[in-house]
């Protein structure tokens, strides 16, 4: 007898873990294919744009850059939203996540106005200091100026999504991320070359997919806000409370681009071939990280959900197996990449010098990326949980250890492949390590594990 329930015990924990993993999957896999689509805008607007010619394709470069550092830095719309509304959803008051899902839309609206109006004004300053070339301007300015009409939808789109996420719905925002990917491709196909507008068109097009989107996301809330008679005015003290809590996670994401840009200023020092190199190896480890991201998304909801309804238990052996999952879809990841590198250099550097620096950075990487996993799970955990000012210390923390770092490759270390593998070492190794360091620390006080709405 005793036998048989122990087998039986061991079945049910079989079945909880199964269980669990589908809804690790339920999550994440919607929230990979909507993150895939939000590149392809930009993708799509430089296909067609680059038929106009290379100085429209460079002023697009320059705006676009400059729209996407504007969205990264406002990440937290979404992120701080999925973990309170998560939070509230565990506890059993829908009608509480909704309204304040709704302040953070209304806050995602009035900062993507001042946004647009700030960035408008400035925008002649703010293409140069991109390093826009005078013939290019011209096209930047344009792009630009048409674009930031579509700001304040790209933003409130973050929020909408946050709400949705914390729901624990990550397919609706992949069926309106796909479905303005697809909207976008049209709607600049007729403005660039069947209306004639030029890169204006492009950027016409794209603004007014955004606020589509934006309305779309915004009706799927509505639907839910009516349903359940929560608020869909603004309460003051609700926005309020959105914009305090999402400084910290401000201070975080501007820790992490400033990492970035560092290393992209540290890789122009390594020659024309280190920084075309880079910028490839770049582009993979970007790629590499939207599966990362979508798991880290899949732990906000979780686990804020988890808080909400206090328990505990569950909120640990959920941490357990996202850590399991981020490791083991960094391994898969590093393998793939590690195994193709020489390919993957290949295809996009035809350069025999590119492809010998290329494939050696993509090697470091590729060794990196199971750390960079376990990194992406914790920070969406600690995300999830409302642990925002912890980690806008810790990124203060592992971006001081890193800078030096950096300062240090570009002093002394050989200029050219050895500068390129050491910057990658210290990028994708010392840094996520610090980042790591910092995050298992937290986790294991529990600190962070705060229950109740």
């Amino acid at each position: 007898m005793s036998v048989l329930l122990r087998f039986g015990n061991a079945v049910s924990r079989g079945l909880k873990v199964t269980q669990r993993d589908a809804e690790i999957l339920r999550l994440a896999v919607p929230a990979l294919g909507a993150l895939i689509a939000e590149p392809l805008f930009l993708l799509a607007d430089s296909a067609i744009v680059g038929r106009l010619g290379t100085l429209p394709l460079a002023g697009l470069g320059i705006a676009g850059a400059a729209l996407g550092t504007a969205v990264s830095v406002f990440v937290f719309l979404a992120y701080g939203t999925t973990a309170s509304v998560a939070r509230k959803l565990g506890a059993g008051d829908t009608k509480g996540a909704l309204s304040q899902g709704v302040d953070g839309m209304w806050l995602a609206l009035a900062l993507g106005v001042l946004t647009s109006l700030g960035m408008f004004f400035a925008s002649g300053p703010l293409v140069d200091l991109l390093g826009v070339s005078e013939a290019a301007r011209p096209y930047a300015l344009t792009y630009l100026h048409w674009s930031l009409l579509g700001l304040p939808g790209m933003l409130v789109v973050l929020a909408a999504t946050g709400v949705l996420r914390g729901l624990q719905d990550t397919k609706t925002p992949l069926v309106v991320a796909a479905s303005g990917a697809g909207l976008n491709v049209v709607l600049n196909l007729l403005f660039v070359h069947g209306l004639g507008w030029g890169i204006a068109g492009s950027a016409i097009g794209t603004a007014a997919t955004q606020i589509l989107m934006a309305v779309a996301l915004v009706w799927v809330v509505a639907r839910g806000v009516l349903r359940t008679g929560a608020r869909v005015s603004p309460h003051p003290l609700g926005v309020l409370r959105n914009a305090l809590d999402g400084i910290p996670l401000l201070v975080r994401t501007v820790t992490l681009r400033a990492a970035l840009l560092l290393t992209t200023f540290v890789a122009a020092a390594q020659g024309d071939a280190g920084i075309a190199a880079h910028q490839v190896a770049n582009t993979v480890w970007t790629t590499t990280a939207l599966a990362l991201d979508a798991l880290a998304i899949a732990a906000q909801a979780l686990v804020g959900r988890a808080l909400g309804a206090s328990d505990v238990d569950g909120v640990r052996s959920t941490v357990r197996r996202m850590v399991q999952w981020g490791v083991g879809v960094g391994v898969l990841l590093g393998l793939v990449v590690g195994l193709c590198a020489s390919p993957i250099a290949g295809f996009f550097a035809p350069d025999e010098q590119v492809h010998d620096y290329l494939t050696a950075a993509l090697i470091v990487l590729a060794v990196c990326l199971p750390v960079a996993g376990w990194v992406f799970v914790l920070d969406g955990v600690l995300i999830g949980a409302g642990d925002g000012r912890y980690l806008a210390v810790a990124g203060l923390i592992t971006f001081a250890c890193y800078a030096p770092l950096a300062v240090l490759v570009l002093e002394f270390a050989p200029a050219g492949r050895a500068g390129l593998v050491w910057l990658w070492i210290a990028f994708a190794g010392v840094f996520m390590v610090a980042r790591l360091v910092t995050l298992v620390q937290r986790e294991r006080t529990g600190k962070w594990m705060v229950t109740g709405a």
